[in-house]
């Protein structure tokens, strides 16, 4: 019988084979930076992908079409992102939401995106899981449209629309790329909308424009399937096989054919945004599209201008405090590229006195030229950032992907080297002189108000009707055609292969004499090695003198200047010459040193680090531009909706004694009165050895980076103590606080309060997250199932314990649209009364054990998982068996211990409200909640009859 069996899987296989043409292989050759694949293509026109790594038991599988918003036509703008949410929905053997059930359930994480060009949808999961995952996604691409119905086709559409309330009308900013967009771009350009689409469009759009669209576009001729990781490929060629192979192709797709856009003169154009505080100057000229020869010297050029110390831009504009922020970019399309310089002048500076000099920054520049060392960090950064790329299967997987896609080679990471390391310096003048120096652009001038004044006067309005001068697409005689010749039942979800080990990083561990706690662990997958240093303390410290809040956090700023023996200038440009990077950063808890390097240059990479933690220069000129750079990021802050939120909720639930009341980088108050002097002493004291801890993770073993570690060793102990911070402050009852944010289109809101649990691995910290996962923790959670997908009221809604040495907030979050502000609230609330009393179901209790005891196959893949895994190892002294521990725990757990811990751990009553949204629209429907409502304003402040209430 099982010879018989045997015989009939090699049957298959070649009948798969045959009909599945191999295009080409490719494998890797000594140190060459690679992507091992190989290529096939089904009768139906399908491309097939196969990178076969057995480094960690995972597959990341992605389906990619080659359609987004360039395919779309004038007024009917957003159907690639829209098809990216329908898709979502459910087929004709996936019911309503269970896509998102079914890849959490696996232990997976999933997600689409859209751009100008191409759809993707992709999952990495346990490779067990591989058929799961193809099944999911032939039976979207094939047996999808009978599944569309117009309730879930109207939810969508209020879903996106609250996505383009919360990232692009509501978001500091946001409207900058559609207003470039129109200007740049001739009418009916498909590139002249966003991705997104336009509200109108999304209005007037129904639900047979969708599937006429998907059936034009989303054929297997115009996709690509690519599938990496822990499989086998001639398992993988029989699965999609028989899984797409029934699939007919759709009609033909012809290149695309955009001609890049001309300007004629410089377009001048405006907006206002009432969520900013500094006004943004954004000069964007027209390039050329991705791939083009041409594009690799632009890339090289922007980086000349705007990224660096070095950089034109930081000394022109951030060096000398003109500017919180100044850069050059140079993103591309598959039919255009564009070239944007930008700042965002300090309040005081004028936009038409930027745009002067930016212009001559292009003068200077032009007499400059390019230096040898300009290419050789540019190469060195390229390098290293392809070499990172190949961290993950779903890094490479995509790579894969794109390349194919748009180069038509998946083997494109060569080509994309090779031309990157042939940069010279003749390439990069050539590039200004043809498409920057005396060239039109698009000036955008964002203005906070009316009273600001641009650059210059607008003298280009984006036209919103005409004659369309492109062509339409023929849509007539579409049809869909149910796909047939199955030979096995495809309603049935596919059985799971066997289980992968999963094996947690063989680690080593050490105690230096001066208290540095060591963890660390060798990975040559990649030739890169990453140490992260972290000092504890952090804002925390900064409750020894709560009257300077943001000390600890300006100090770490102030350890990325300038040191004893080196300019900052100095210092950065030297890492990047090697691709190396080091950066210091103060946190909540603790202040972080990250250091990466290609193992070639670690050992010129630890010297920079040695100096810049022993000998810190700590200069007035360094410390005056930061201070101000801090002040005014924490007065911008006040004009973001999400960030105002954030900052008030936690003074809410901590009380103004608790330093984390105040964020991490201070208040104005508090931050005004720092001095360099408070600076020093903060290093001096709270920079110790007997509080910190260090991971090391790369290709390198314990004997080989031992020897580039004195540094540390030597490091003198100052015998730091932590701080002991008091008990959050209670609320007494449940109030709402209103933070009114005039004619805001979303509001944002948070619930929560204060618990007294502290994080634990085993304890009723890491039980109350399995508990809150089936309520607030997943995507198809009660909450975000009942105010995304069932009200369409949000982009996204969740509730979390976030655990630390301190103890975790629980908090219940979501921007949601402006007149569902009450409604939401009230979800919300039934929502967490519902768990705390009612209880999690059977079927809930075995989604969260299914999706949590599986996901930990992907918690220890790239260089950045293992060493966070490492570092909560070292930090809280856990066994290394502790995740076994876990896993007994979500297998065994009863319902009855769950519920205790929702009654014991989830609070229906004394409750912290907060909304930041528009207080005429939504007052009086708060108000009949039956909470009493309390005003406050955007720093926390209670405002009672017009005056205002400060503790601070």
């Amino acid at each position: 019988m099982k010879k018989i069996s045997y015989l009939l899987a090699l049957l298959i296989g070649f009948v798969a084979i045959a009909q599945t043409k191999l295009v080409e292989k490719v494998t890797k050759k000594g140190d060459e930076i690679v992507i091992p694949y190989e290529k096939y293509v089904l009768d139906n026109g399908l491309t097939l992908i196969i990178h076969e790594d057995h480094s960690d038991p995972l597959v990341h599988v992605d389906v990619t079409y080659h359609v987004g918003s360039a395919r779309e036509e004038l007024n009917k703008s957003g159907f690639a992102h829209f098809f990216e949410h329908m898709m979502f929905q459910g087929s004709e053997n996936v019911a309503d939401e269970e896509h998102f059930k079914i890849v959490t359930e696996a232990g997976g994480t999933l997600n689409g995106t859209t751009n100008r060009d191409r759809t993707n949808y992709f999952e990495t999961v346990p490779s067990n899981q591989l058929e799961t995952m193809l099944w999911l996604e032939a039976d979207r691409m094939g047996f999808f449209l009978d599944a569309v119905t117009q309730e879930k086709f109207e939810v969508q559409r209020a879903t996106v629309k609250n996505e383009k309330g919360q990232n692009y009308d509501n978001s500091p900013y946001g409207k900058w790329r559609e207003v470039n967009a129109g200007s740049l771009y001739p009418f009916g350009h498909p590139y002249s909308w966003l991705t997104i689409g336009r509200l109108e469009d999304l209005d007037r759009v129904d639900v047979e424009d969708l599937k006429k669209f998907f059936l034009r576009w989303y054929g297997p001729n115009n996709a690509t399937l690519t599938v990496g990781g822990d499989v086998d490929p001639k398992d993988v060629i029989q699965k999609v096989e028989k899984l797409f192979g029934v699939i007919p192709g759709g009609p033909d797709v012809n290149p695309l054919e955009l001609a890049a856009p001309e300007l004629a003169s410089d377009r001048y154009v405006s907006y206002v945004d009432s969520n900013i505080r500094f006004p943004a100057l954004l000069l964007t000229f027209p390039t050329v599209p991705r791939f083009h020869d041409d594009e690799a010297a632009l890339d090289c050029l922007a980086e000349i201008l705007g990224t660096g110390r070095s950089s034109y831009f930081y000394k022109k504009f951030v060096l000398t405090r003109k500017a919180i922020q100044a850069s050059t970019f140079h993103p591309t399309s598959e039919h255009a590229g564009e070239f944007t310089l930008f700042a965002l002048p300090f309040p005081g500076g004028t936009l038409s006195e930027f745009e002067t000099q930016i212009r001559e920054i292009l003068a200077e520049f032009e007499e400059n030229g390019v230096t040898d060392d300009d290419i050789i960090k540019f190469k060195a950064n390229q390098e290293q950032s392809m070499i990172n790329g190949l961290a993950s299967v779903a890094g490479k997987v995509s790579q894969l992907a794109s390349y194919e896609t748009f180069y038509g080679n998946p083997n494109g990471i060569k080509y994309d080297l090779d031309r990157y390391m042939k940069i010279t310096k003749e390439d990069v003048m050539r590039v200004f002189n043809k498409y920057i120096k005396g060239k039109s652009a698009v000036i955008q001038s964002v203005i906070p108000n009316e009273e600001t004044a641009t650059a210059k006067e607008d003298n280009y309005d984006i036209p919103r009707e005409g004659d369309n001068p492109f062509p339409s697409t023929d849509y007539s005689g579409l049809s869909y055609t149910r796909p047939t010749g199955d030979n096995f039942d495809r309603s049935q979800r596919p059985p799971l292969g066997e289980n992968p080990s999963i094996k947690v990083p063989d680690f080593w561990k050490e105690t230096y004499a001066n208290g540095i706690k060591v963890i660390g662990t060798e990975t040559n997958e990649i030739p890169v090695v990453a140490l992260q240093l972290t000092i504890n303390g952090g804002h925390k410290m900064d409750a020894y003198a709560p009257k300077k809040s943001g000390l600890a956090s300006l100090t770490a700023s102030m350890m990325n200047e300038a040191t004893k023996n080196y300019t900052s200038e100095e210092i950065q440009e030297e890492l990047r010459k090697l691709g190396s990077s080091i950066n210091i950063f103060g946190g909540r808890s603790s202040t972080t040193m990250t250091v990466s390097s290609l193992k070639k240059n670690l050992a010129k990479t630890l010297e920079i680090a040695d100096e810049m933690l022993k000998n810190p220069a700590f200069n007035q000129e360094d410390f005056d531009r930061l201070k101000n750079q801090q002040m005014e990021g924490i007065k911008a802050s006040q004009k973001s909706p999400g960030s105002i939120a954030s900052q008030v909720f936690n003074r809410l639930m901590y009380g103004d004694e608790h330093i984390y009341s105040v964020s991490s980088q201070g208040i104005e108050e508090t931050v005004e009165n720092i001095t360099l002097d408070d600076v020093r002493e903060f290093y001096s004291k709270y920079y110790s050895p007997n509080v910190s801890e260090l991971v090391i993770v790369g290709d390198i073993s314990k004997k080989e980076i031992d020897k580039y570690l004195n540094f540390l060793k030597d490091w003198e102990s100052k015998n730091t103590k932590l701080p002991e911070l008091p008990t959050a402050k209670a609320s007494d009852n449940t109030k709402i606080y209103l933070v009114d944010k005039v004619d805001a289109p979303q509001s944002q809101i948070r619930i929560g309060y204060v618990t007294d649990l502290e994080y634990d691995v085993t304890g009723d910290y890491y039980k109350s997250t399995l508990m809150n996962f089936p309520l607030g923790g997943a995507f198809n959670s009660r909450i975000n199932l009942n105010l995304r997908e069932d009200k369409g009221w949000t982009y996204g809604a969740r509730s979390f314990f976030n655990g630390s040495d301190e103890p975790a907030p629980f908090t219940a979050s979501a921007g949601v649209k402006a007149a569902a502000t009450d409604s939401s609230v009230v979800e919300f609330m039934k929502e967490i009364t519902n768990f705390r009393t009612g209880g999690i179901t059977d079927a809930e209790l075995a989604f969260m054990r299914s999706a949590i005891g599986q996901r930990d196959a992907r918690s220890y893949e790239t260089p950045g998982q293992k060493a966070n895994f490492l570092r909560r190892i070292n930090h809280y002294n856990l066994d290394k068996n502790f995740v076994d521990k876990q896993n007994k725990i979500i297998a065994t757990i009863s319902k009855e211990e769950i519920n205790g811990l929702a009654k014991k751990y989830l609070q229906d009553e004394n409750l912290y409200i907060l909304v930041v949204g528009d207080g005429a629209s939504n007052r009086s429907k708060l108000e009949k909640l039956g909470y009493e409502i309390i005003d406050v304003n955007a720093k926390g402040d209670i405002i009672n009859d017009n005056t205002i209430e400060t503790k601070k």
